[in-house]
């Protein structure tokens, strides 16, 4: 071993051992997460059992619990189990409890026992990060993704793939008995060995099929006609890839551009994001402590609905309109293609002709103003724009709010870059922490905690990139 960096004895004993904040470094982020929670708090935000009962075997301070919690989502450590281990055997861990080592039933039911306290105390760190001034530009990117949840996807039954799934039995089992017939026709102890068999499965693809019809009577009477078996809250949702889809949770959040930290976050089983961008906005514009605020977001959140009660709150919308024209795909005159002119209350079209206002109409909920000429039928471009005797075009009465925010983005032509480079990263980063199966609870209330816990690990990192430990340490406790 001569020439090689040789380490010490194992049973060397020394006269003055070495204390346990000698291996914990200055640097470490670890020293971050006991000062933060250290300041916190913890009964303004809800944590329970803050006064430890008079009798019975004293309790574990709801303080050391969360800093474990911390620090295992801090270092992808997520599962109580594997925190149990680590306060046993890691040297940063056991600097950060005092050497307290809760067992995970502990560990475990503080997470579900202080949901809201924990997302409070998410929500605290960015009230910090507001204090220090780091939303100045006031702007935030919007967008969902979607994370696993524990529910497998065969667990998870919609009419679709009931439909497909009872087919497929009964198509067994017609092969079955079709088999089974030519086996009657033949003689010997195989033939008869073969018809057991044969009638067995049978049997066995019958009982499943009823268990099938069953499941689908459920589905049918389930308010969104969807059950999943593992995690009841769980939905079946679409990705972005073809053909694929997950079982899961749509998580959104808003990210400010300037620090590229997660100022908001909620958890939904709702499917898709084109509910979901006012309520986004209003608690991005609340934790950013902005007088207005500027949104991006893609085509998935394009709602009129939704950019209206985006302005009403002070918050400006930047989300392109996606294009479905119908006329369009069949190779006529789009809507886009009529220029509306404010001051008249009218619609020009390609080939020059007025469209007057004819009525109102009410659609979905939509006030829609209707207009038209009677000049198509001896237009040289009707081919090109309606297959009817005239075109009509309908107009919704708020259509000036997309109107202006489509100007907005012809004059912010980066913007939708700025977004994407904003608010995809944290996604993927998250994803990875939390791997394969992202949640490990079930239920959307704990999922919302866990999902908590994994922002507040990433914004914390993120302080500590931007900053260093030392002085984000120095900014806790000013």
């Amino acid at each position: 071993m001569s020439r090689f960096v040789e380490g010490q004895d194992r049973t060397q004993q020394t006269l003055f051992p070495a204390s346990l904040d000698d291996y914990v470094d200055e640097d470490n982020p670890v020293r971050v997460v006991d000062v933060y929670v250290d300041d916190l708090d913890l009964a303004a935000l809800g944590f329970g059992r803050l006064r430890p009962a008079a009798t019975g075997r004293p309790a574990y301070h709801p303080a050391t619990l969360l800093k474990i919690y911390l620090y295992g989502y801090l270092n992808r450590i997520q599962s109580s189990r594997r925190l149990e281990r680590e306060a046993n055997r890691n040297i940063e861990v056991m600097w950060l409890t005092g050497r307290l080592a809760p067992d995970f039933k502990t560990i475990a039911d503080f997470r579900k026992d202080n949901g809201r306290a924990i997302q409070g105390a998410c929500a605290q760190f960015i009230v910090l990060c507001r204090e220090l001034g780091l939303f100045s530009q006031a702007v935030a990117a919007i967008d969902g993704a979607k994370f696993k949840a524990v529910n497998a996807r065969k667990r998870n039954f919609t009419r679709g793939k009931l439909k497909r799934r009872i087919g497929q039995v009964e198509a067994s089992i017609g092969r079955y008995l079709a088999s089974l017939d030519a086996a009657d026709l033949q003689e010997g102890e195989i033939a008869e060995a073969k018809a057991e068999r044969l009638k067995e499965k049978i049997a066995a693809m019958r009982e499943k099929l009823e268990q099938l019809r069953e499941t689908e009577a459920e589905v049918l009477a389930s308010p969104n006609q969807q059950i999943s078996l593992t995690d009841p809250d769980a939905r079946a949702m679409a990705t972005s890839m073809r053909g694929s889809g997950v079982v899961g949770y749509n998580m959104q959040a808003a990210v400010d551009t300037e620090h590229h930290l997660i100022v908001a976050h909620d958890v939904t089983n709702t499917v898709t994001d084109r509910r979901q961008l006012s309520a986004m906005a209003k608690k991005a514009k609340a934790a950013m402590g902005a007088e207005r605020i500027d949104v991006l977001a893609d085509r998935g959140y394009f709602s009129g609905e939704e950019i209206l009660a985006c302005e009403a709150i002070g918050a400006t919308p930047y989300v392109p309109k996606p294009y479905t024209s119908g006329a369009k795909a069949a190779g006529r005159f789009g809507k886009d293609d009529f220029v509306y002119m404010a001051s008249r209350n009218a619609y020009r079209c390609p080939a020059g002709e007025t469209l007057t206002y004819r009525f109102t109409a009410v659609e979905n909920g939509q006030r829609l103003h209707a207009y038209w000429t009677t000049r198509c039928g001896e237009c040289a471009l009707k081919a090109r724009c309606t297959t009817g005797d005239f075109r009509r075009v309908r107009r919704w009465e708020h259509e000036a709010v997309i109107d202006a925010m489509l100007r907005r983005l012809d004059q912010a032509p980066d913007c939708m870059n700025v977004r994407r480079a904003t608010v995809e990263h944290p996604f993927g980063t998250l994803k990875a922490w939390m791997g394969h199966t992202h949640f490990l609870t079930k239920g959307l209330a704990k999922v919302k905690t866990e999902m908590s816990l994994n922002v507040l690990a990433y914004n914390l990192k993120r302080m500590i990139a931007l900053m260093g430990v030392k002085p984000l340490i120095a900014a806790i406790t000013a």
